[in-house]
């Protein structure tokens, strides 16, 4: 029995958001406004055969196929919002669930970290593969799960405000986003990031 632990549909991929995909992606890499979709399912294994089911439905391309331990994830995207939802139903359909059967995202820490010293910025633009923060500029950070909400969390942040996108983790136990900026434009990422968690269906996630 395959556990749906996120599925995540992205209407419209922000300029940010989409580069720092198209950074760490291994595969196709996205386009600003794109649609995207991201599954993250366990066992890790079985994402392989749903990868070849979601490409083999409809028109899209796949950006991302992470295999770990106990999960799998995936990404596809296309210019059509209709393909990728195409493929999201044809995901559902060979698993024999349907999108309430998600794991309902649990945010697990949520932290505001304003006006940061240089030497802790340093340390951040070390390991961020997004832009850089600077010093005296305000840190959001979330970490949800599952993880693949982190991707939900960013596009939607980048939505509502004019922020720097620095670090998204999408895989793994926990899902973990990173954003700097002015502080007046970081709360209001925050905002909008934590109301899209909340607003997401599904089974509540086991603690």
């Amino acid at each position: 029995m395959v556990d749906l632990r996120a599925y995540v549909f992205l209407d419209s991929l922000q300029p940010q958001f989409a580069s720092y995909q198209a950074t760490i992606s291994k595969g196709y890499l996205p386009k600003v406004g794109q649609a995207s979709l991201f599954v993250e399912i366990a066992p890790g294994m079985a994402i392989n055969h749903v990868l070849d089911v979601a490409l083999k439905s409809t028109d899209v391309t796949a950006g991302m196929l992470i295999v770990e331990r106990h999960f799998g994830m995936l990404e596809v995207h296309s210019e059509s919002q209709a393909d990728v939802r195409q493929a999201g139903q044809a995901i559902l359909d060979e698993l024999g669930l349907e999108e309430k059967d998600r794991h309902k995202p649990r945010v697990v820490a949520n932290q505001v970290v304003r006006h940061l010293e240089d030497t802790q910025t340093m340390l951040i633009n070390r390991f961020r593969f997004g832009n850089m923060i600077l010093a005296g500029q305000t840190l959001f950070v979330l970490e949800v799960e599952p993880a693949g909400y982190a991707a939900l969390a960013a596009n939607e942040a980048e939505k509502a405000a004019d922020i720097n996108i620095l670090d998204v983790r999408a895989v793994g136990s926990y899902g973990r986003v990173y954003i700097g900026g002015e502080e007046r434009d970081v709360v209001v990422a925050q905002e909008a990031a934590i109301q899209a968690i909340n607003a997401v269906t599904g089974k509540k996630t086991k603690k």
